[in-house]
């Protein structure tokens, strides 16, 4: 079987990653540049980047050895050419785009991608804030697809660090927009910053990993705007900085709805399956929900981006 050892790309960037965090912290802290820092939530942030290593190095082994398995089943061997890195770089931009919306809207998966939504604040230690239980979510299998066309898994791993080094330097506040061109293909701070916010027309959207162009074709992008600052955080903040409880607090709470007594079987698969939110008896609130409800009090808000139109309810 094939066997290629490439840089681990997202290792070799951590002192960029520590570096860079120290600078901005300087000049939040100085007044020199816009942002801001609180002690406990940046060491949660930092212990949660860590959990995030240590799980990689223990289970991350697992899901590309799966990978590694398809392999015999591709179609294609497509080789190890400059095109071939480009394409699956490309290709694998477009199935983290997949990934992040499901991760967004499928409660199984944002069990795991919560944590780092967790913040309320946003600088570049929040981009380290990452999940401990990705692989229990089974996500890798979106991969597939790459392995079979005849990406080599080793391949993919590769490329996947340059995405992830991109997505650390989005999480910020120091830099404002960029220049016109680029916001239009690339994912920056300010669009980033639109996809942390709590603010009703800014949840969901914005799922980018490199490339904005994914959000601007399948109808997810929505722009920061000065007028509505975002606000940052989950819809209902955890208030701790204990990060076992960042880690495993959505997973307690989905399993605790799912086995609750007297719901029937369709309930129990939904709170799995359904958006966050989600409740069998309507008593909690959706990103659905929180849009309608900005609405109805700021109907002149209505059918703006991330906005849905009037309701024919309000229009009475």
């Amino acid at each position: 079987m094939d066997s290629y050892d490439f840089p681990q790309v997202t290792q070799l960037a951590i002192p960029f990653f520590v570096a860079a965090i120290l600078i901005e912290l300087w000049l939040v802290r100085s007044g020199r540049a816009k942002g801001s820092f609180e002690t406990r939530d940046t060491l949660t942030s930092l212990m949660m980047g860590t959990g995030n290593v240590v799980a990689g190095l223990l289970l991350g082994v697992l899901s590309y050895w799966a990978l590694l398995w398809l392999w015999q089943f591709r179609v294609f061997n497509l080789g190890l050419s400059v095109w071939v890195f480009l394409a699956a770089f490309l290709l694998d931009d477009l199935r983290y785009y997949v990934y992040h919306r499901i991760a967004h809207r499928v409660r199984w998966v944002w069990a795991e991608h919560v944590n780092h939504h967790s913040s309320q604040h946003y600088n570049l230690s929040t981009a380290l804030r990452q999940s401990w239980t990705g692989l229990f979510t089974f996500m890798f299998v979106l991969q597939a697809p790459l392995v079979l066309l005849g990406f080599h898994p080793a391949v993919i791993a590769f490329t996947f660090g340059f995405n992830l080094v991109w997505q650390f330097w989005i999480h910020t506040e120091t830099i404002g927009k960029m220049w016109g061109w680029f916001e239009f293909i690339f994912n920056t701070p300010s669009h980033h910053r639109v996809h942390h916010a709590t603010n009703p027309r800014y949840l969901d959207a914005n799922y980018a990993g490199t490339l904005i162009i994914w959000d601007r074709m399948f109808g997810t992008f929505v722009a920061e705007l000065e007028e509505d600052r975002p606000r940052y955080g989950i819809v209902k903040n955890l208030g701790t900085f204990n990060p076992l409880k960042v880690a495993f607090h959505e997973w307690i709470g989905m399993f605790r709805d799912v086995f609750a007594p007297g719901l029937s079987l369709s309930d129990r698969l939904n709170y799995l399956i359904k958006p966050p939110g989600w409740s069998h008896d309507g008593s909690r609130e959706t990103s659905e929900s929180l849009k309608a409800a900005y609405v109805r009090r700021n109907p002149g808000e209505a059918g703006k981006p991330g906005l849905p139109a009037a309701s024919a309810e309000a229009a009475e």
